[in-house]
C-alpha cells in the first residue's frame, strides 16, 4: 500500500483564521513536573493572542502564569479524512491591568461555568504553526 501524507503546512494568517472558528482548544503545560493537557474554551484577541477565562484560584492559573505553554485547536472530519490542527506557543500571563480586564469582560471568552473571581489569561502568539490534512489517498500497489 502506498499512502500520500496529504498534509499541507498552513501560513500564520490562515492558522489564526481557523483558530478563531474553533470553540474549544487544549492548553498544554507542565503540572508537578509532568505534561498536562486541559480542554478549555477560548477566544483570540486583536493581537492574535489566545485568551482564556478561568477561576483565579484554579490549578491552571498557578501552573501557567508567567511560563511558556502550548495551545492547540483542531477540527477533523473522519468521513473525509480531512481536517486541520493549529498550535500556538508563547508565554502565558494573567491579565492584571484593570482597564484591560474590563475590556475583556466585554470581548473575551465566556467561561463555561459562572464564577465570581474569574481572571483572564493571555497566551502570546509567539509561534503559530498549523497543518491541514486534505484527504489521504490510499492506493493498493500489490
Amino acid at each position: 500500500m502506498f499512502q500520500s501524507d496529504g498534509f499541507r503546512a498552513l501560513e500564520r494568517q490562515e492558522c489564526l483564521r481557523l483558530l478563531a472558528k474553533a470553540p474549544v482548544g487544549r492548553v498544554v503545560y507542565t503540572r508537578q513536573a509532568l505534561p498536562a493537557v486541559l480542554p478549555i474554551n477560548f477566544s483570540l484577541d486583536t493581537d492574535a493572542s489566545v485568551l482564556l477565562c478561568t477561576s483565579r484560584d484554579s490549578d491552571l492559573v498557578r501552573a501557567i502564569d508567567g511560563v511558556v505553554v502550548a495551545f492547540e485547536a483542531d477540527e477533523f472530519h473522519a468521513e473525509h479524512r480531512a481536517g486541520w490542527s493549529v498550535v500556538v506557543t508563547g508565554r502565558a500571563a494573567v491579565v492584571t491591568d484593570p482597564a484591560e480586564h474590563e475590556r475583556l469582560l466585554r470581548t473575551g471568552p465566556d467561561p463555561w461555568m459562572p464564577m465570581r473571581d474569574g481572571v483572564f489569561v493571555r497566551i502570546e502568539a509567539g509561534m503559530v504553526s498549523g497543518r491541514e490534512l486534505t484527504g489521504v489517498s490510499v492506493h493498493d500497489t500489490a
